[in-house]
């Protein structure tokens, strides 16, 4: 379904307004106000620095004043914008008052604009009217809300571009190729008496043999993007007191994690995300795995063990100053179908750990010694070869970060390759015809060109209330 077919003039003829920014001790918050009436319910409750009622806000321009309840007593001083439609981030007219930080102001002043006819706004309702009202697609508003969930520069310059519109561009590109040899199909089904089938064929095959491999291109993107906007979930596993929780302060640079020579101390899962040099970890310290009669620390074993099953990447840590035990075996056996770096800690003492019966993790193992310091470097160098293939730099590439995305290319390329078949088999075009379609419509899902009032609800819910 296309943009302002459901959501068209008849629901938004109401005024919105909310809180746009986080509402604690701040040095100001701003209300913001959306709709046909804004202009009007600025012109009853702002009055200029001389406190008389102002009839004329200039567009674009900051006015200086105060803003008044319903009794015309005074809120709060405040500068006052108005940005006139349909140049505005809603196509709408748009009203923002800034007011002094903090709780009581700005919630005032929304009662205010609220009593004289505004309606609180939905999550994302502003970034929603934008989309249905045709300022921006559905690839464009779903990178607002990946630019303010952003944690590392990749995750955030990768929303930046869908934002600007470099998806949208790609992918309308490849509607528009689609849809004219569509037009061309449709001719010869409706004109069979012009016997151009096999130009038409010919021109299909030469199209889909070039659009397979770059959705390929771009769905291959979608794991780094996904890394990047979500972070490597990056579970720390090993015995008790090998240092798992010591790397987790040591990579937090915090003492996020009790330390204790007392073996057993961490009984829970401790998360966190942190941004090292560009490389983004969720990071779970575990319970130290072994065998035990405490209740609360077996929980927390089986506990550690069942996050393993979901991560991204196991950081296994050894002491080395202590000889290979069964609960070392124990945990080699349950992570060896997993992404794993092998780490031999308190190399500052004598070494006593012998891997020779695990050839291959004895090579591969790093040494660290994070009460030295030392061996961090090679961590994040052994995870960005890993994940990245030595290189993050995302720059000049286009990459897919959102699984909706993703799933939809995946869609279109499974029809791409069903086309490519037919043409082989020498199927008759109209089998051509519905393939295609569908790889169109597919693609147009990702950019909103038709798409479900269900889906666009379920995309905007995700959004805070005053975006």
């Amino acid at each position: 379904m296309s943009p302002n077919k459901r959501y068209g003039e008849e629901m938004y003829s109401d005024t919105i307004a909310a809180i746009a920014t986080f509402p604690g001790n701040a040095g100001i918050n701003i209300i913001r106000l959306s709709g046909k009436d804004a202009l009007n319910i600025a012109y009853k409750i702002f009055v200029d620095k001389d406190k008389l009622k102002v009839e004329n806000l200039k567009h674009r321009y900051l006015h200086y004043g105060y803003i008044v309840d319903e009794n015309e007593k005074i809120i709060d001083e405040v500068l006052i914008s108005y940005m006139k439609a349909p140049n505005t981030y809603t196509k709408e007219d748009i009203i923002e008052i800034n007011c002094h930080g903090g709780i009581i102001s700005a919630k005032k002043i929304l009662d205010t604009v609220l009593y004289y006819g505004c309606r609180t706004a939905e999550r994302g309702e502003f970034t929603k009217r934008a989309f249905l009202n045709g300022r921006i697609d559905l690839t464009q508003a779903e990178a607002v809300i990946d630019i303010i969930n952003s944690k590392t520069d990749s995750s955030h310059e990768i929303s930046v571009k869908h934002l600007e519109g470099r998806l949208s561009k790609h992918i309308n590109a490849v509607i528009d190729e689609i849809m004219e040899l569509l037009a061309n199909i449709e001719v010869n089904i409706d004109f069979p008496e012009y016997d151009e089938d096999e130009i038409t064929i010919e021109g299909v095959k030469t199209l889909c043999d070039k659009l397979a491999p770059e959705l390929d291109k771009l769905i291959k993107t979608a794991d780094t993007g996904k890394i990047f906007k979500e972070g490597i979930k990056t579970v720390i596993l090993g015995k008790p007191n090998v240092g798992k929780s010591s790397l987790m302060n040591f990579l937090l640079n915090e003492n996020r994690a009790i330390v204790t020579e007392v073996p057993g101390t961490t009984r829970d899962t401790i998360e966190e995300f942190v941004n090292i040099r560009g490389v983004p970890l969720r990071i779970i310290d575990t319970a130290g795995i072994r065998e035990t009669d405490d209740r609360v620390e077996r929980i927390g074993v089986e506990k550690a063990l069942e996050k393993v099953s979901g991560a991204d990447l196991v950081i296994m840590i050894f002491d080395s100053s202590k000889e290979l035990e069964k609960e070392d075996d124990r945990i080699l056996d349950f992570i060896k179908n997993k992404k794993v770096i092998y780490i031999k800690n308190k190399t500052d003492l004598e070494n006593k750990l012998n891997l020779s019966s695990y050839g291959k993790i004895e090579k591969e193992s790093i040494n660290i010694s994070i009460l030295q310091n030392q061996g961090l470097d090679d961590i994040i160098n052994k995870i960005n070869s890993m994940f990245f293939e030595g290189h993050l730099n995302v720059r000049d590439e286009l990459i897919i970060n959102n699984v909706r995305h993703k799933n939809l290319l995946i869609k279109a390329k499974k029809s791409i390759d069903e086309v490519l078949s037919s043409i082989d088999k020498n199927m008759p075009i109209d089998f051509i015809e519905i393939d295609l379609k569908e790889a169109m419509e597919n693609l147009g899902l990702i950019v909103g060109k038709s798409v479900s009032d269900d889906l666009v609800d379920k995309i905007f819910e995700e959004f805070c209330i005053g975006k």
